[in-house]
C-alpha cells in the first residue's frame, strides 16, 4: 500500500471527445484496425455525475487497440453550448494517443489516404530511452493531433 493510502492497480482507457463517432470509428476501427468492444448512449443524471456536464448527452464507442489498451471515443450531442477547439501539441490540455507500428511509412501511406497526415516528417530520435524510434504526430482532417507512431523496431506515432 502506497502512503495515500490506495493504489492504482491501471490504466484502463484514454478517452477521446470527437466531433463525429462516426467518422471516428470509421478511422479507429476501419483504418487503424481496432477492434470494437462496445457503444453507449448516456443521458440524464448518470451522465451528468459521471462528467460534471449539465445536461449531458453522449454517444460512444470503446475500442480495443493490440495490446490491450482501449480508446474510447465520445461525442457529446448535448449540451448545446459545448466548443469545438482547434489545439496544436503545444496547448494546455492537448493530448495525445502513442502507438506502436511495425511500419510506420505504410501507416503514414494508410492515414493519409483517409484524410489523416502527418504533422510534419518522421524523426529518429537520438537518446533517452526511446533511442533510435522514429516518431511522428499525426493529425486528424481537421488538424487536431491525435495519434502518434512509431516503428515496433524502433518507430513511434503520435497524435
Amino acid at each position: 500500500m502506497s502512503k495515500t493510502g490506495f493504489r492504482i492497480i491501471a490504466a484502463d482507457h484514454t478517452g477521446i471527445t470527437v466531433s463525429n463517432l462516426q467518422k471516428s470509428l470509421e478511422f479507429w476501427r476501419d483504418v487503424l484496425g481496432f477492434e470494437l468492444s462496445h457503444t453507449a448512449h448516456q443521458t440524464g443524471e448518470m451522465a451528468k455525475e459521471i462528467t460534471g456536464v449539465a445536461d449531458a448527452e453522449i454517444k460512444l464507442a470503446v475500442l480495443k487497440a493490440p495490446g490491450g489498451h482501449k480508446i474510447e471515443l465520445l461525442e457529446y450531442l448535448a449540451p448545446p453550448d459545448r466548443k469545438h477547439v482547434r489545439r496544436r501539441p503545444c496547448d494546455v490540455g492537448s493530448v495525445h494517443v502513442a502507438l506502436l507500428v511495425d511500419d510506420l511509412d505504410a501507416v503514414l501511406k494508410t492515414i493519409t489516404a483517409s484524410g489523416w497526415k502527418a504533422a510534419g516528417k518522421p524523426q529518429t530520435l537520438t537518446s533517452g530511452p526511446n533511442a533510435g524510434k522514429r516518431v511522428v504526430t499525426c493529425a486528424t482532417p481537421r488538424a487536431q493531433p491525435s495519434s502518434s507512431c512509431s516503428r515496433q523496431d524502433k518507430s513511434m506515432v503520435d497524435g
